[in-house]
């Protein structure tokens, strides 16, 4: 490949690298703080992060946070993005003038390869030794000095999750010259490191270990005695199913308050609007348009916020690894690695970083069924629906005294879009090629208490992210159907609601023909066009359709109250279906086809969803029917 033209600026690029679990985020969020940058690398969905920071000495930095990576001998997606930036053979990328190689204090025999491997490009370069508080709480003593003097590099110590952990870097940074390098004008020698037998470089591994390192023989006293339990055969599934079931239960409980404080706020906006304006076509956009459309996605930001606090900590706290090492003899039954768990648990929040994930799968059958079966991990955007729908027609009450029964049906509906997958992913098996079963080998870290910093950072990242949504995508999308719910105004004459003669309303009837089996009336059938941009907007969808089609009387009851009044339990039981099974909105499928590189596995899912989704929706609007007869 021919090395990108080097981008000039007179602020010098460095580039953080080292394994996962490292602390390197950690470290790229205290010395950048707000000053970052995020988004993906052209041509791939691999996250890119850049930020800037000063040293002490004025000398401003950018600073690149690259992949995860073991090893620059690319195995993975995020490997390869790794090795093809300090290569300085990226597209549009310029290569760092030097590198910060960030390892863990308290695992260096695995960390220590990728810096002899980094040691062979000749690129600058300064070790950071983080998270040396955890190394000292165990008794592994590290001489730093000796470790310097072996790799020929400067070695700082670093305790990245701590104010000030970072400041031996910052001043290591200053007593260099690299600000005054320049960016290679040819690529660097990535061959170098496959000429290195791996023989030797585990020799050399082993003699710095045993020249600068000494660890007491109960290091990780607390780690292997919490593993006896959560690794257990019997045990540990047990402990896994008690996380994910209190994690849905407190996605109902916890939310409950902030959502009626938000909830009251929004309307206060739409009362106050609506007092101070004439009635007429504008006040209708700003208060039903507008303020109820955004407010009706708003709403339910808690629920997510709860959800992703919960992946965020289980994550940070280093337990994700081990219930991928408990799923994998049971997701090897139906074709796939433990290695699979994690994109799968990211699809929860969304299938579009679950999907970018899968990254992390070497073998291509794996990632791509992994790929295929992510949108049925029922992600966030459906939460508003099922809130909606629970909260309409399954009552609020205790179950034995502890479980909140909307709490149990939405664990139920989780539980559905699962073990669907699990059937599909066995499916898939049968159809797809399997090739030779590989062995699960993944680094278990050592527990630790997640670190709150980066927890609220992260959960900063994701609650701005849907609230942008719900003030570009989302308001959009409302102010749009609000037109195609107005326009046309209705005939001299006309005896039906307004909606019914409008744009909108002539889709959703279009619509109802292909629905109405499956007990969807044209309202829903509305929401259901919008719902394919973004899902959460269905709910804001139907609050706007059916205000929208009153005849003269004001929305005097919630939305739920309404659709309890004017749906069928089969209905509803028929939408929730739909929404376990949702086809896949459309930037997920823009996602997938990036992944894969052209449109057939993206229809292939569209199409494969839309089928099961309305099957399902048939037997069960079917049998809810006769039930109740």
């Amino acid at each position: 490949m021919a090395a990108a033209a080097p981008t000039a600026s007179p602020t010098p690029l460095i580039a953080l690298v080292g394994n996962p679990n490292c602390g390197k985020t950690a470290l790229f969020n205290r010395l950048t703080g707000a000053r970052q940058k995020v988004g993906n690398y052209a041509g791939v969905t691999v996250e890119r992060k850049e930020g800037q920071f000063i040293s002490p000495r004025g000398q401003t930095w950018r600073l690149l946070d690259l992949p995860g990576a073991y090893s620059l001998l690319a195995a993975t997606p995020d490997e390869a993005i790794t090795r093809d930036v300090i290569a300085g053979v990226r597209e549009g990328e310029s290569a760092p003038v030097g590198l910060v190689c960030v390892v863990d204090a308290t695992n260096l025999r695995l960390n220590l390869r990728m810096v002899l491997e980094l040691q062979t490009l000749g690129v600058p370069m300064v070790l950071v030794i983080n998270m040396m508080d955890e190394a000292t709480r165990r008794g592994i003593r590290i001489d730093t000095a000796r470790l310097q003097q072996g790799l020929g590099i400067p070695v700082v110590e670093a305790v990245a999750v701590r104010a000030g952990g970072e400041q031996a870097l910052l001043n290591q940074l200053d007593a260099l010259d690299w600000a005054r390098l320049q960016p290679p004008a040819a690529p660097r020698p990535m061959g170098r490191i496959a000429e290195t037998p791996v023989e030797q470089t585990h020799q050399r591994v082993g003699q710095l270990l045993a020249d600068c390192v000494h660890t007491p023989p109960h290091a990780s006293h607390f780690t292997a005695t919490l593993d006896r339990y959560v690794l257990h055969p019997l045990l540990g599934p047990v402990i896994l199913a008690v996380l994910m079931f209190l994690v849905f239960q407190a996605v109902f409980t916890w939310a409950a308050t902030p959502m009626d404080l938000i909830d009251a706020g929004v309307s206060w906006i739409g009362e106050q609007v609506q007092a101070r304006m004439a009635d007429g076509m504008l006040r209708s956009l700003l208060v039903d348009g507008i303020i109820a459309g955004a407010g009706g996605v708003l709403v339910f930001l808690p629920q997510i916020v709860i959800l992703f606090a919960f992946i965020l900590a289980l994550e940070d706290s280093g337990y994700l690894p081990r219930a991928a090492f408990l799923l994998d003899r049971i997701m090897g039954s139906v074709g796939l690695s433990g290695r699979a768990f994690i994109p799968l648990l990211s699809s929860f929040a969304c299938a579009i970083p679950g999907i970018m994930a899968t990254r992390t799968i070497g073998q291509p059958r794996d990632r791509l069924v992994t790929i295929l079966i992510a949108p049925l991990m029922t992600c966030s955007a459906r939460l508003p629906v099922y809130a909606l729908l629970i909260a309409a027609f399954v009552p609020s009450r205790t179950v034995g005294g502890v479980f909140n029964l909307q709490g149990l049906v939405l664990f139920g509906l989780y539980m559905a879009g699962i073990v669907s997958a699990m059937i599909v992913a066995l499916v898939l098996k049968r159809v797809l090629k399997q090739g030779a079963s590989q062995p699960l080998l993944m680094e278990l870290p050592d527990y630790h208490w997640p670190h709150w910093r980066d927890l609220l950072l992260g959960l900063w990242e994701r609650a701005s992210t849907f609230v942008r949504r719900v003030g570009t995508t989302i308001l959009s999308l409302m102010v749009m159907l609000w037109f195609l719910s107005n326009f046309p105004s209705p005939p001299d004459g006309a005896t039906g609601p307004a909606i019914q003669y409008s744009v909108a309303g002539m889709i959703g009837r279009a619509l109802e023909v292909v629905f109405a089996p499956i007990g969807f009336t044209w309202q829903i059938c509305i929401a259901l066009v919008p719902g394919m941009a973004a899902r959460e907007v269905a709910v804001a969808a139907l609050g706007t359709v059916y205000s929208l089609s009153q005849s003269g009387d004001e929305l005097s009851g919630a939305l739920a109250g309404l659709l309890s009044q004017t749906w069928s339990l089969p209905t509803a039981l028929s939408l929730l279906t739909w929404y376990v099974y949702a086809p896949q909105c459309l930037p997920t499928l823009m996602v997938v086809r990036r992944e894969t590189n052209g449109w057939k596995v993206p229809l292939l899912m569209a199409g494969y969803l839309f089928t099961l989704a309305y099957v399902a929706c048939f037997i069960v609007y079917r049998v809810a029917g006769w039930w109740l007869q």
